[in-house]
């Protein structure tokens, strides 16, 4: 039960950012990006993900919105 409601919340957050990125929307991106990134952090402390996993996620979503900046 618990582990679905990271899972959920978790890729809902990733799916956002990616969409804003995907519509160039770098502004409203960084600002999904934190919450995209509490959600992974949680998802972390409760062992549903390891820990270099969640920041691998992090990294990759960090590293698309500069590639979307910079290509702006």
């Amino acid at each position: 039960m618990y582990n679905t409601r990271r899972d959920e919340a978790m890729k809902a957050a990733i799916k956002q950012v990616k969409k804003l990125v995907a519509d160039k929307k770098v502004k409203e991106a960084q600002t999904a990006l934190s919450s995209a990134y509490q959600a992974i952090d949680k998802a972390v402390k409760t062992n549903f993900l390891k820990a270099n996993a969640g920041a691998r996620k992090k990294s990759r979503l960090s590293a698309m919105i500069v590639k979307a900046k910079a290509a702006k």
